[in-house]
């Protein structure tokens, strides 16, 4: 590993600090989707060619970039929040950075990241997510209708909130209000135009509506195919906008 990475391990999670050579002083933290993950010695967001591609530009404009296994598929459970506030308070002791930081989130990890963000008041500058999950609920009865997945999400779902099949149903509609935006915090959605497996009308547009009703700042672009190099510009040039330190 060289030196402008550093690992470490909190309840048997492995995370990652990207550093960049010349720190600005701000930090991103990211929340992957479902195929995220990290070990000891890489990530997806290292493996994957387009997501270390984002990671490089950011490092190379002085942003901090650090991120967490969370338990896998998560679904936003509240086990995986809780660590997320740990990793967040170990990197903030261990390095020299402005206590108010950036959100990118994919996929399924907006779940996590909107349930982080509500918990952390004041503490989050921006955040964007891309073609997230927002909406558990819309996300299972959709998986309903497609027998190949249905086994599998009842059985994630069910590990990761430690409940019986049979009552997956009632803890969605009990649930659901965590994902719930509940401070205003500048947020821009990229959601891709080809689609995805979190469809915009079910995850993105809900969002976007429930956001401008509170009178929240809420921005959503569609990514047309082939413009994922303008998605990794305007991603921190986006976090740019919120870096008053006043």
């Amino acid at each position: 590993m060289s030196i402008e990475e550093r690992s470490f391990s909190l309840d048997g999670q492995w995370n990652t600090i990207h550093l960049p050579e010349q720190p600005n002083g701000f930090a991103v933290m990211i929340f992957g989707d479902c195929n995220h993950f990290v070990d000891n010695h890489t990530s997806l967001w290292k493996q994957n060619s387009e997501r270390f591609t984002l990671i490089q530009t950011l490092m190379k404009m002085g942003y901090t970039v650090f991120y967490s296994h969370l338990y896998g598929r998560n679904w936003g459970n509240p086990e995986a929040v809780n660590l997320a506030r740990r990793v967040y308070r170990y990197v903030l002791k261990y390095e020299v950075l402005n206590p108010k930081i950036h959100i990118l989130a994919e996929g399924m990890g907006s779940l996590t990241a909107i349930d982080f963000i509500n918990d952390m008041d004041g503490y989050i500058r921006s955040a964007i997510l891309i073609n997230p999950c927002l909406d558990l609920k819309g996300h299972f009865q959709q998986e309903k209708q497609n027998k190949l997945f249905l086994k599998r999400i009842r059985k994630e779902i069910s590990q990761a909130y430690r409940v019986e099949i049979e009552q997956i149903d009632g803890l969605l509609e009990k649930e659901m209000s965590r994902f719930t935006l509940k401070r205003n915090v500048p947020i821009n959605i990229f959601h891709d135009a080809t689609g995805s497996v979190y469809p915009l009308k079910v995850h993105g547009r809900p969002f976007e509506n429930s956001c401008l009703e509170k009178g929240f700042y809420v921005t959503l672009t569609i990514q047309m195919p082939g413009k994922s190099a303008e998605r990794y510009t305007a991603i921190p040039k986006f976090f740019s906008r919120f870096e008053s330190i006043l």
